[in-house]
Protein backbone atom coordinates (compact mmCIF):
# COMPACT_ATOMS: atom_id res chain seq x y z
CA UNK A 1 0.00 0.00 0.00
CA UNK A 2 3.07 2.21 0.90
CA UNK A 3 4.17 1.22 -2.83
CA UNK A 4 1.33 2.43 -4.04
CA UNK A 5 0.82 5.51 -2.85
CA UNK A 6 4.30 6.75 -3.35
CA UNK A 7 4.14 6.13 -6.90
CA UNK A 8 0.77 7.47 -7.39
CA UNK A 9 2.34 10.96 -5.47
CA UNK A 10 5.22 10.86 -7.79
CA UNK A 11 3.38 10.53 -11.15
CA UNK A 12 0.82 13.37 -9.95
CA UNK A 13 4.35 14.84 -9.13
CA UNK A 14 5.49 14.51 -12.56
CA UNK A 15 2.35 14.86 -14.47
CA UNK A 16 1.58 18.20 -12.87
CA UNK A 17 5.46 19.16 -13.40
CA UNK A 18 5.28 18.78 -17.10
CA UNK A 19 1.34 19.32 -17.45
CA UNK A 20 2.06 23.77 -17.81
CA UNK A 21 4.16 23.28 -20.74
CA UNK A 22 2.42 20.95 -22.76
CA UNK A 23 -0.69 23.18 -22.34
CA UNK A 24 1.41 26.20 -23.43
CA UNK A 25 3.96 25.39 -25.93
CA UNK A 26 2.55 22.17 -27.35
CA UNK A 27 5.83 20.31 -26.76
CA UNK A 28 5.04 16.80 -26.77
CA UNK A 29 8.82 16.21 -26.10
CA UNK A 30 8.41 17.02 -22.27
CA UNK A 31 5.49 14.28 -22.38
CA UNK A 32 8.05 11.79 -23.69
CA UNK A 33 10.65 12.76 -20.87
CA UNK A 34 8.91 11.74 -17.84
CA UNK A 35 9.64 8.72 -16.57
CA UNK A 36 7.57 6.31 -14.59
CA UNK A 37 6.99 6.65 -11.01
CA UNK A 38 9.95 5.40 -9.24
CA UNK A 39 9.46 2.37 -6.88
CA UNK A 40 11.00 1.31 -3.77
CA UNK A 41 15.12 0.84 -3.31
CA UNK A 42 15.29 3.34 -6.72
CA UNK A 43 17.04 6.47 -6.96
CA UNK A 44 14.42 9.24 -7.74
CA UNK A 45 15.96 12.49 -9.01
CA UNK A 46 14.76 15.94 -10.35
CA UNK A 47 16.67 17.23 -12.95
CA UNK A 48 16.49 20.64 -15.02
CA UNK A 49 14.92 20.12 -18.69
CA UNK A 50 18.42 21.34 -19.96
CA UNK A 51 20.14 18.09 -18.44
CA UNK A 52 17.72 15.55 -20.45
CA UNK A 53 20.37 13.49 -22.53
CA UNK A 54 23.36 13.56 -20.79
CA UNK A 55 21.61 12.84 -17.06
CA UNK A 56 20.38 9.96 -18.70
CA UNK A 57 23.16 8.60 -19.99
CA UNK A 58 25.48 8.81 -16.72
CA UNK A 59 22.22 7.08 -14.74
CA UNK A 60 22.67 4.17 -17.50
CA UNK A 61 26.32 4.03 -16.92
CA UNK A 62 26.00 4.36 -12.82
CA UNK A 63 23.10 1.45 -13.25
CA UNK A 64 25.16 -0.96 -16.05
CA UNK A 65 28.06 -0.59 -13.22
CA UNK A 66 25.82 -0.81 -9.39
CA UNK A 67 23.02 -2.65 -10.98
CA UNK A 68 20.90 0.03 -9.06
CA UNK A 69 17.93 1.84 -11.06
CA UNK A 70 17.73 5.64 -11.36
CA UNK A 71 14.35 7.24 -12.29
CA UNK A 72 14.77 10.73 -13.62
CA UNK A 73 12.24 13.80 -13.84
CA UNK A 74 12.73 16.59 -15.80
CA UNK A 75 10.95 19.99 -15.91
CA UNK A 76 12.13 23.59 -15.02
CA UNK A 77 13.81 23.97 -12.13
CA UNK A 78 11.64 26.07 -10.57
CA UNK A 79 8.31 23.65 -10.86
CA UNK A 80 10.64 20.59 -9.78
CA UNK A 81 11.34 22.78 -6.59
CA UNK A 82 7.47 23.52 -5.91
CA UNK A 83 6.36 19.81 -6.18
CA UNK A 84 9.28 18.49 -3.52
CA UNK A 85 8.16 21.65 -1.37
CA UNK A 86 4.53 20.03 -1.80
CA UNK A 87 6.38 16.73 -0.35
CA UNK A 88 7.05 15.03 -3.77
CA UNK A 89 9.67 12.05 -2.71
CA UNK A 90 12.26 13.06 -4.55
CA UNK A 91 15.78 12.05 -3.78
CA UNK A 92 18.16 14.50 -5.59
CA UNK A 93 17.71 17.46 -7.19
CA UNK A 94 20.05 19.60 -10.16
CA UNK A 95 19.03 22.72 -10.90
CA UNK A 96 20.09 25.14 -14.00
CA UNK A 97 20.95 27.87 -11.26
CA UNK A 98 21.87 29.04 -7.73
CA UNK A 99 18.93 30.81 -7.14
CA UNK A 100 16.51 27.75 -6.85
CA UNK A 101 18.99 25.54 -5.14
CA UNK A 102 19.53 28.32 -2.34
CA UNK A 103 15.47 28.25 -1.81
CA UNK A 104 15.43 24.98 -1.45
CA UNK A 105 18.36 24.76 1.22
CA UNK A 106 17.13 27.94 3.14
CA UNK A 107 13.23 26.32 3.05
CA UNK A 108 15.39 22.93 4.35
CA UNK A 109 14.49 20.94 1.66
CA UNK A 110 17.87 20.28 0.77
CA UNK A 111 20.83 18.96 2.64
CA UNK A 112 23.26 21.71 2.04
CA UNK A 113 26.28 20.33 3.28
CA UNK A 114 25.44 17.61 -0.25
CA UNK A 115 25.45 20.60 -2.87
CA UNK A 116 27.87 20.41 -5.52
CA UNK A 117 28.66 23.13 -8.22
CA UNK A 118 28.97 20.30 -11.32
CA UNK A 119 28.48 22.32 -14.46
CA UNK A 120 28.47 24.85 -16.41
CA UNK A 121 26.87 26.34 -19.63
CA UNK A 122 26.28 28.89 -22.20
CA UNK A 123 23.41 31.27 -23.29
CA UNK A 124 22.42 31.66 -26.93
CA UNK A 125 20.59 32.77 -30.11
CA UNK A 126 18.84 30.14 -31.74
CA UNK A 127 17.09 30.35 -35.30
CA UNK A 128 15.84 27.28 -37.57
CA UNK A 129 17.93 25.58 -38.85
CA UNK A 130 17.43 26.66 -42.61
CA UNK A 131 16.74 30.28 -41.83
CA UNK A 132 19.03 33.34 -43.01
CA UNK A 133 19.78 35.01 -39.71
CA UNK A 134 22.83 37.23 -38.62
CA UNK A 135 22.54 38.69 -35.66
CA UNK A 136 25.16 40.31 -33.63
CA UNK A 137 24.49 40.62 -29.94
CA UNK A 138 25.93 43.80 -28.57
CA UNK A 139 24.62 47.03 -26.55
CA UNK A 140 21.62 48.52 -28.49
CA UNK A 141 21.32 45.59 -30.96
CA UNK A 142 18.06 45.51 -33.12
CA UNK A 143 16.69 42.17 -32.24
CA UNK A 144 13.46 43.39 -31.97
CA UNK A 145 13.68 44.42 -35.97
CA UNK A 146 15.45 41.13 -36.91
CA UNK A 147 12.42 39.52 -35.09
CA UNK A 148 9.96 41.45 -37.10
CA UNK A 149 5.79 40.33 -36.51
CA UNK A 150 8.05 36.83 -35.53
CA UNK A 151 8.43 35.86 -31.81
CA UNK A 152 11.13 34.74 -29.70
CA UNK A 153 10.74 31.95 -27.56
CA UNK A 154 12.33 32.27 -23.98
CA UNK A 155 11.73 30.25 -20.45
CA UNK A 156 9.23 32.24 -18.31
CA UNK A 157 11.21 35.33 -17.25
CA UNK A 158 10.53 35.34 -13.47
CA UNK A 159 10.72 31.78 -12.62
CA UNK A 160 12.76 29.34 -15.38
CA UNK A 161 16.05 29.94 -14.67
CA UNK A 162 17.03 29.80 -18.57
CA UNK A 163 13.82 32.87 -18.92
CA UNK A 164 15.74 34.66 -16.34
CA UNK A 165 19.10 34.38 -17.72
CA UNK A 166 17.86 35.70 -21.18
CA UNK A 167 15.70 38.48 -19.06
CA UNK A 168 18.84 39.50 -17.75
CA UNK A 169 20.84 39.56 -20.84
CA UNK A 170 18.64 41.53 -22.74
CA UNK A 171 18.62 44.24 -20.41
CA UNK A 172 22.12 44.99 -19.93
CA UNK A 173 22.24 44.70 -23.62
CA UNK A 174 20.02 47.75 -22.89
CA UNK A 175 16.67 45.97 -25.53
CA UNK A 176 14.73 44.47 -23.00
CA UNK A 177 12.30 47.06 -23.47
CA UNK A 178 11.81 46.37 -27.10
CA UNK A 179 12.05 42.75 -27.17
CA UNK A 180 9.64 42.12 -24.09
CA UNK A 181 6.11 42.36 -26.00
CA UNK A 182 7.90 39.51 -28.78
CA UNK A 183 8.51 37.09 -25.89
CA UNK A 184 6.68 33.60 -26.19
CA UNK A 185 7.30 32.08 -22.76
CA UNK A 186 7.19 28.51 -21.96
CA UNK A 187 7.71 26.35 -18.92
CA UNK A 188 11.37 25.17 -19.43
CA UNK A 189 14.22 25.74 -21.90
CA UNK A 190 13.26 22.70 -24.09
CA UNK A 191 9.88 23.92 -24.94
CA UNK A 192 11.37 26.89 -25.94
CA UNK A 193 14.38 24.80 -28.13
CA UNK A 194 10.83 23.19 -29.82
CA UNK A 195 8.91 26.32 -30.46
CA UNK A 196 12.30 27.21 -32.46
CA UNK A 197 12.57 23.36 -33.91
CA UNK A 198 9.14 23.75 -35.50
CA UNK A 199 9.33 26.93 -36.66
CA UNK A 200 6.55 28.60 -34.37
CA UNK A 201 8.97 31.20 -33.06
CA UNK A 202 11.66 33.07 -35.28
CA UNK A 203 14.52 33.06 -32.39
CA UNK A 204 14.82 31.45 -29.14
CA UNK A 205 16.78 31.86 -26.12
CA UNK A 206 18.33 28.51 -24.78
CA UNK A 207 21.61 26.98 -23.30
CA UNK A 208 24.34 25.78 -25.79
CA UNK A 209 23.87 21.99 -25.22
CA UNK A 210 19.96 22.33 -26.17
CA UNK A 211 20.92 23.61 -29.34
CA UNK A 212 23.88 21.07 -30.10
CA UNK A 213 21.06 18.20 -29.19
CA UNK A 214 18.71 19.35 -32.21
CA UNK A 215 19.97 19.57 -36.08
CA UNK A 216 16.71 21.55 -36.40
CA UNK A 217 18.02 24.97 -34.61
CA UNK A 218 21.26 26.75 -35.24
CA UNK A 219 22.95 29.35 -32.95
CA UNK A 220 22.64 32.34 -34.63
CA UNK A 221 24.65 34.43 -31.58
CA UNK A 222 25.98 33.51 -28.06
CA UNK A 223 25.00 35.97 -25.18
CA UNK A 224 28.25 37.97 -23.61
CA UNK A 225 29.56 36.48 -20.67
CA UNK A 226 28.87 39.59 -18.55
CA UNK A 227 25.40 40.08 -19.76
CA UNK A 228 24.43 37.61 -17.24
CA UNK A 229 25.15 35.73 -13.70
CA UNK A 230 27.20 32.51 -14.96
CA UNK A 231 25.08 29.46 -15.82
CA UNK A 232 26.03 27.22 -12.92
CA UNK A 233 24.06 23.56 -12.46
CA UNK A 234 23.74 22.78 -8.50
CA UNK A 235 23.24 19.19 -7.47
CA UNK A 236 22.46 17.94 -4.26
CA UNK A 237 20.17 15.55 -1.99
CA UNK A 238 16.58 16.44 -0.58
CA UNK A 239 16.16 16.69 3.05
CA UNK A 240 14.33 13.11 2.97
CA UNK A 241 16.09 11.58 0.97
CA UNK A 242 18.14 8.94 3.48
CA UNK A 243 18.88 6.68 0.35
CA UNK A 244 23.01 4.99 0.75
CA UNK A 245 21.98 4.17 -3.22
CA UNK A 246 21.09 8.32 -3.94
CA UNK A 247 24.27 9.51 -2.12
CA UNK A 248 26.24 6.94 -4.19
CA UNK A 249 24.39 8.36 -7.64
CA UNK A 250 25.62 11.84 -6.23
CA UNK A 251 29.16 10.91 -5.29
CA UNK A 252 29.52 9.06 -9.18
CA UNK A 253 28.79 12.38 -10.92
CA UNK A 254 31.66 13.92 -9.86
CA UNK A 255 33.77 11.38 -11.13
CA UNK A 256 35.42 11.36 -14.66
CA UNK A 257 33.13 8.45 -15.82
CA UNK A 258 30.29 9.81 -14.58
CA UNK A 259 31.21 13.70 -16.14
CA UNK A 260 31.95 12.49 -19.50
CA UNK A 261 28.52 12.61 -20.67
CA UNK A 262 28.14 16.05 -19.61
CA UNK A 263 31.66 16.56 -21.38
CA UNK A 264 30.53 15.52 -24.70
CA UNK A 265 27.15 17.35 -24.48
CA UNK A 266 29.06 20.24 -24.36
CA UNK A 267 28.65 21.28 -20.62
CA UNK A 268 31.20 22.80 -18.93
CA UNK A 269 33.07 21.04 -16.00
CA UNK A 270 33.37 22.48 -12.58
CA UNK A 271 35.88 22.44 -10.01
CA UNK A 272 34.50 22.29 -6.45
Amino acid sequence: MLRFARRAFLALSVGLAFAPAMARAGDASAAKAAPAAAEEGEVTVFAAASLKGSLDEAAKAWTASSGKRVVISYAASSALMKQIEQGAPAEIFASADLDWMKYGVDKKLIQESSVMKLLGNALVLIAPADAAATVELKPGVDLAGAIGEGKIAVGEVKTVPAGKYARAAFEKLGILKAVEPKFAQTDNVRAALALVARGEAKFGVVYATDAAADPKVKVVATFPEDSHEPIVYPFGLTAVSKSADAAGFLSYLKTPDGRKPFAKAGFTLLKE
